[in-house]
């Protein structure tokens, strides 16, 4: 519920103030995926979950199979294969996962380099939140940052150009290898 911190005006020698009411213990956490096929629009698929726990009882992060759902969701909606590519948070490397993926010909997950966000579209997105919908907000309670957050991800679903703006960010192409059928080379 802390507001993201970004510059505003005000009169000379006036600062302007934001107040908020203090640091919370409640937590969002949201998933998403950007999704490029050439020739087609790009889309953004996510899913945020408010975690309502008490401190010290309970996850307060997405769990493996959180994201295997998320993945499972967007195979449906796109009805193709699907090639993740994604940073190396734990969550993702979990061996449940793994066999998730080794289970599924449709699926193939290459993992970026330890840390390399500027290699990762979805950052692109965050900072979209932040420096849009999400700056200089004091939420006045739960559902207003909800409120926020959700209207903020429709806005950028509903504008593929910067979900292609997100992939020009990282500096990576799409390239479309020509498919082989089984038995030629």
């Amino acid at each position: 519920m802390t507001p993201p911190r970004a510059r505003t005006w005000g009169r000379r020698g006036h600062t302007p103030v934001v107040r908020v009411r203090g640091r919370s213990w409640r937590r969002w956490s949201i998933a998403a995926m950007c999704c490029y096929k050439p020739g087609e629009t790009s889309r953004l698929i996510y899913r945020p979950r408010r975690h309502r726990k008490h401190r010290g009882k309970g996850r307060d992060t997405f769990a493996w199979s959180d994201y295997r759902d998320l993945i499972v969701r967007a195979h449906i909606q796109l009805q193709a294969p699907i090639v993740l590519i994604w940073d190396s948070l734990n969550t993702h490397r979990a061996a449940g996962m793994r066999e998730y993926a080794a289970a599924h010909d449709w699926l193939t997950i290459i993992q970026l380099p330890s840390y390399a966000p500027d290699l990762n579209p979805v950052e692109g997105v965050w900072s979209l939140l932040r420096r849009g919908p999400l700056a200089n907000v004091a939420f006045t309670d739960d559902e207003h940052l909800e409120r926020t957050l959700r209207r903020g991800l429709r806005q950028i679903q509903l504008r593929p150009d910067l979900i292609d703006g997100c992939l020009a960010g990282t500096r990576l192409t799409l390239t479309q290898q020509p498919t082989t059928t089984r038995g030629s080379q």
